[in-house]
């Protein structure tokens, strides 16, 4: 997510999906995500992602800053990263350096980085909900060629569930708008 003059611009935020981290180390997800995003401004500071930030500030401690730095590292740059200091609320109280020095912030910047955080929080979430549901929605039904999600539509809304559909006869799928016979064989040698 992106902050520009004091306002956060979400047309250039961008989400990442996890490529070389398995299982749950967020460092380490930090670290690959950062990476990538700075690569991306360094091969085209004109394209999507803009140019190379300011500072970066880190949704953690000193092990986030550290996983930020390792991948500023790669690329030899000198960006200052920042990592949020919560309460015991998990309410950012205060922002601390790689030294672990807490800075007084003034709440100006205090009310940016708690809407900056907020508006990251509900994209992530969001991004992660759209995740889940694609990863609901599959089917056998997405290993048939020619079979897209409105003819899947079709086909779950005619029949009502995958099983009913692998038990329908040809002549039953033709029936459904867009489902041709050689689709309906198809169908019927992947179910």
């Amino acid at each position: 997510m992106l902050c520009k003059t004091g306002v956060i611009k979400r047309n250039l935020s961008r989400r990442f999906k996890i490529k070389t981290v398995y299982g749950q180390d967020d460092p380490k997800c930090m670290e690959e995500v950062i990476t990538r995003r700075l690569k991306h401004s360094i091969e085209n500071p004109k394209g999507g992602f803009g140019e190379l930030p300011d500072a970066i500030f880190a949704d953690g401690g000193i092990t986030q800053i550290r996983a930020v730095k390792r991948a500023i590292a790669k690329y030899n740059l000198q960006i200052p990263v920042f990592g949020m200091v919560k309460n015991d609320k998990h309410q950012t109280r205060a922002l601390m350096d790689e030294n672990r020095n807490e800075l007084e912030i003034s709440q100006k910047l205090m009310n940016l980085i708690t809407n900056f955080q907020d508006t990251v929080h509900d994209t992530a979430i969001t991004y992660h909900r759209k995740l889940r549901d694609k990863e609901i929605t599959k089917s056998e039904l997405d290993n048939v060629e020619g079979i897209g999600e409105v003819k899947k539509k079709a086909l779950l809304k005619e029949f009502g569930s995958v099983e009913r559909i692998k038990n329908a006869s040809i002549e039953e799928l033709t029936k459904v708008k867009g489902i041709t016979k050689n689709l309906a064989k198809k169908i019927k040698e992947v179910m």
